[in-house]
């Protein structure tokens, strides 16, 4: 395969990345929001016993907060270079690990019926949660297939960082001083102005005398300091 071929084959390789993060962290987030679990609260007495809805949110802070972490990666990613890249990709895989580990945890049935019974206390005062919640499978869905998302591509950037392109390659070429011509004065102000350097030969890096003496030429003597004095008549 050409270079040219790998460099483009890395460049959708690192896009994909970046849409398995957005992706992710938009499901971890919407997951969040989302119902997981649905119970019921009474009190005593003739009254009618009212739904109350449990979100991820309510059920762990996780989901959020990976979620956020997730889209901000994204720029991590992109500014990061080396084993800064590889960092920012491995916190990346072990928060994805985590929602994982925290979706599981969140879903058990004490764990519902205890998030449950927070939510009625709450919300309903004397109120107390009646028969066990019912789980919604829609949103632990969702906050499972973000967190792997978030696992994958962060693993991903831990194995194949160093191949991808980022904002700092660009920046280093960007930076790099580019060397122009002047012919002329105008030239040369044009050349300050877009931040040229003009003392510099486009074509090898160096000054007109500087190439012309290692091609064996000779240097142009320099101008004489004061005017010629004119010589007497004998």
């Amino acid at each position: 395969m050409s270079p040219t071929a790998v460099g483009k084959y890395a460049g959708r390789e690192f896009g994909a990345v970046m849409l398995a993060l957005v992706a992710g962290g938009g499901l971890l987030l919407a997951s969040a929001g989302r119902t997981w679990a649905t119970g019921e609260a009474g009190v005593s007495g003739p009254v009618a016993a009212m739904a109350v809805d449990v979100t991820g949110g309510d059920l762990s802070g996780a989901m959020a907060g990976v979620g956020w972490a997730a889209l901000a990666g994204t720029a991590g990613l992109y500014a990061a270079r080396g084993p800064a890249r590889r960092l920012v990709g491995a916190l990346l895989a072990l928060g994805g690990v985590f929602a994982l580990v925290q979706v599981g945890s969140a879903t058990r049935p004490g764990a519902l019926a205890a998030a449950l019974a927070e939510a009625v206390g709450g919300a309903a005062g004397a109120a107390r949660a009646v028969g066990e919640p019912a789980l919604h499978a829609a949103g632990p869905a969702m906050a499972a297939a973000g967190a792997a998302a978030v696992t994958a591509a962060g693993a991903a950037a831990v194995i194949r960082a160093t191949l991808w392109p980022g904002m700092g390659s660009r920046y280093d070429r960007d930076a790099a001083p580019r060397s122009t011509r002047a012919d002329t004065p105008a030239d040369l102000w044009r050349s300050l102005d877009v931040g040229d350097d003009p003392t510099l030969d486009a074509r090898g890096g160096v000054t007109e005398p500087e190439r012309s003496a290692a091609e064996g030429g000779t240097t142009p003597a320099p101008l004489a300091s004061g005017p010629a004095e004119p010589k007497e008549n004998h």
